[in-house]
């Protein structure tokens, strides 16, 4: 009951932050939230994989050839395949073998 409960209050918290930006601007949407809505989607990639290659030693072995090879692997696959679930899943494989060999 109490997983009810908690599971419902999430969702219900879920949609209200999905539609409170059209209930409160509805179709006047400014122009600078419009600007953010096209910005933000990379600028957030950007910031993961910095965060992701933040402690990736360029300088000692393997020279952060696993981690260059598997996000060019993934950048090659969304160019190629235009999905981002097969693109992440095939970089993630391609990367753990790289370690591992």
């Amino acid at each position: 009951m109490t997983a009810a409960i908690l599971i419902a209050a999430m969702a219900l918290t879920t949609m209200a932050l999905r539609f409170l930006p059209f209930l409160i601007f509805g179709k006047n949407t400014p122009e600078y939230i419009s600007y953010l809505g096209r910005v933000l989607p990379q600028a957030i990639i950007a910031l993961l994989v910095v965060y992701c290659l933040r402690e990736v030693s360029f300088l000692s072995s393997p020279f952060g050839i696993p981690e260059l090879v598997a996000g060019a692997f993934v950048v090659g696959m969304q160019v190629w395949k235009r999905n981002a679930v097969l693109s992440i899943l095939l970089g993630t494989a391609v990367y753990m073998l790289l370690i591992r060999l």
